[in-house]
């Protein structure tokens, strides 16, 4: 017989996934943005299987209050920028949300970068699934954030991203008419992914406050947020990544992955490819879904 859970029976989340990308644009990311980009069908399919029809929203955010670009030539498209102006702005047509932290990044700038404005469906600032005819193609324009541009600050962008900044700011994102207008979702998963070759020394706060202002944006259920951090393993040994920190140094990274997110995963940058820890998300995605109940 089938336990009787009454009001209370799970609804699960029908595939809803709302996924942030935190990814970094210092200068030793040129490799590992691309590691990323290759990885992102293997992620895409494996969440097929594990979902069935699934429903994304994701968003690469803006790390940074700060749009520029050293040559105008970078700029890929006449449409978006005068190639022949003068930098950092390069003629480029910005909005506020452009130089806004925690914003859906859909213009990057800088080496490396796709250096254009990524067109998405329905003029979104974040892909959603159901309506993107090319969900590589347009990841593929997000993810290519470049490097060499700025200093991540990872969670200070990310908590913005869901309109809980640690300190308070005045500025949201999620509601009508702002820059991330309807990408956080009451009845979805939420999945954080963070790539970056440093230990994160930035952001505001630690692992404990990071923790909570993430529970908080789903109600407290610390089954509703999955986090991996796809960074630096010269912490431990062995590493893929050398030289090896010296030991005892602490990597807050690593801290809040393992030891303060119930559900947190760490994995190295330095490995060749990054499929393997998309699909071991993927698997973990299943059981959480069938048992979410939406606040």
């Amino acid at each position: 017989m089938q336990p009787d859970f009454g009001d209370v029976a799970p609804a699960g989340c029908h595939g809803k996934l709302d996924i942030i990308f935190a990814i970094s644009t210092e200068w030793w990311m040129k490799d590992y943005q691309t590691r990323l980009i290759a990885a992102f069908p293997e992620f895409a399919q494996a969440l097929e299987e594990e979902l069935g029809a699934y429903d994304l929203h994701i968003l690469v955010t803006d790390s940074s209050f700060v749009w520029g670009m050293e040559d105008c030539s970078q700029c890929q498209d006449p449409d978006d920028c005068d190639p022949n102006g003068e930098p950092s702005l390069c003629g480029a047509k910005l909005d506020a949300c452009d130089t806004t932290m925690g914003s859906g990044e859909t213009f990057s700038s800088g080496i490396g970068s796709s250096g254009r404005r990524c067109d998405l469906a329905g003029g979104r600032r974040y892909i959603v699934s159901s309506e993107e005819q090319d969900l590589v193609g347009a990841f593929t324009c997000l993810a290519r954030v470049g490097y060499g541009v700025a200093t991540p600050q990872a969670f200070d962008s990310i908590l913005a991203a869901l309109d809980h900044p640690l300190i308070e700011s005045g500025v949201t994102l999620n509601g009508p008419g702002d820059c991330n207008e309807g990408f956080l979702r009451d009845d979805a998963l939420l999945l954080v992914v963070i790539i970056q070759d440093s230990f994160e020394w930035t952001s505001l706060g630690g692992p404990y406050q990071w923790r909570k202002a993430l529970y908080a944006v789903k109600g407290g259920d610390a089954d509703a947020v999955i986090g991996l951090a796809i960074t630096t393993d010269n912490d431990v040994l062995p590493s893929l990544c050398v030289p090896a920190a010296p030991l005892g140094f602490t990597n807050r990274m690593r801290l809040f992955m393992e030891e303060y997110l119930k559900h947190g995963n760490m994995a190295s940058i330095c490995a060749p490819a990054y499929g393997s820890s998309f699909k071991d998300i993927a698997a973990q995605l299943a059981p959480l879904c069938d048992q979410f109940i939406p606040r």
